[in-house]
């Protein structure tokens, strides 16, 4: 059974993520924050991490930099709902950032639990489901 950690400060963001991977199977652990998500790597193994960019005590990439350094085998997850800029105002691309600290995926909140499905299966090297296309003209 996969071992998935979910590194967050929002218990909502959490529980909803816990409850759509346990229902597929996965065994989670949660972590309110960074400090515990540090912690409950320290103490066992997991099969990927997904991390919140912005969480207090911890800024910004910081905390996926330190994920990724602390188990960098380990397939990383970014998330983020931070509230970008308007289209008219350019904005730095933050979960694209991620990618170059280490994240292996990135989600923007909020996704859907198909979403989320998805990048854990992707992280693990299962096959992801593909949308049936209708061939061309």
């Amino acid at each position: 059974m996969p071992r998935i950690l979910v590194v967050d400060d929002d218990p909502m963001v959490c529980a909803t993520i816990e409850a759509c991977l346990v229902r597929q199977g996965f065994e989670v652990t949660i972590a309110d924050g960074g400090e515990q998500g540090i912690h409950a790597l320290e103490n066992a193994s997991f099969d990927v991490m997904l991390v919140d960019i912005f969480m207090p005590h911890m800024r910004g990439f910081e905390s996926i930099r330190i994920f990724h350094e602390r188990a960098p085998t380990v397939p990383l997850i970014a998330m983020s709902g931070y509230a970008f800029a308007s289209v008219d105002t350019p904005s730095p691309d933050f979960l694209k950032m991620t990618l170059e600290l280490g994240a292996a995926v990135c989600l923007r909140k909020p996704f859907t639990p198909t979403a989320l499905l998805a990048a854990v299966n992707e992280c693990l090297g299962k096959p992801v489901a593909k949308a049936a296309s209708k061939p061309g003209p």
